[in-house]
């Protein structure tokens, strides 16, 4: 065996899964730079929250797909509250539920957002391309691509404190969203991650899962590369809504 292909101690694994996740989160993308430093219109900020709602309604599907490939009650019982998060107990609640009152608060109306009939293709393509990632990959892989949550809290925060800054005609109340993921990322990424260490147990389903990390992150930049190309430059759907 090649050394260099031995089992990664548990501390070099985590900071492997976060070199990767750092070099290459979608917070470098320049859409989000844009946003962060208050140069979108507001048609910019319209069209990035209705289509990153398409990936918000994929999220409790892959949840639901993780949970499909555990025999392990236990885990499933740590893993599903994922679910509720986004889909909440009641109609009225839950993060789509807040995801929506959102697109209200950048003057879009709930309804078409809520169908998603307006959602750009590669937008479409690059959200349904993470559900065909969990659904393809093995448990270990599914969960270790779920681990953009380490670095969504701070892009949460800054994102809440820039919204304030450059965008006040979104009411304060309209960012609840991003307020509530940031404990959840945190609690949901520590529970991720001690489960991809304890059963990450080859240097071959480590390294399964580095990539399947580095194949999420692909997937957020495609989503945000599809949004920049329709609306900034050369924004070609720009005008349309």
């Amino acid at each position: 065996m090649n050394p260099s292909d031995e089992l990664l101690a548990p501390d070099r694994f985590v900071a492997r899964l976060r070199e990767e996740g750092v070099r290459r989160y979608h917070d470098h993308h320049p859409f989000h730079q844009l946003m962060h430093a208050g140069k979108l219109t507001r048609e910019q900020l319209q069209a990035w929250v209705l289509n990153r709602y398409y990936y918000q309604t994929r999220i409790p599907i892959k949840d639901a797909l993780i949970l499909a490939k555990s025999e392990d009650p236990a885990f499933r019982r740590m893993w599903r509250h994922r679910i509720v998060d986004h889909d909440g107990e009641h109609e009225d609640d839950g993060g789509l539920a807040l995801w929506l009152r959102l697109a209200e608060g950048v003057g879009l109306d709930r309804e078409e957002v809520a169908s998603c009939r307006s959602i750009l293709p590669g937008v479409r393509f690059a959200c349904d391309a993470y559900v065909d990632l969990v659904r393809e990959r093995s448990l270990v892989e599914a969960v270790a691509s779920s681990l953009t949550e380490f670095f969504a809290p701070e892009l949460m925060s800054r994102r809440v404190l820039a919204w304030e800054r450059h965008y006040p005609w979104v009411s304060q109340d309209m960012l609840a969203y991003f307020r509530s993921r940031v404990p959840r990322a945190r609690r949901d990424s520590e529970e991720a991650i001690d489960f991809v260490v304890r059963h990450a147990t080859s240097y071959e389903l480590q390294a399964r899962c580095i990539a399947a990390l580095v194949r999420k992150t692909e997937i957020l930049w495609h989503l945000l590369d599809a949004t920049y190309v329709a609306y900034v430059e050369p924004g070609w759907a720009a005008g349309t809504r």
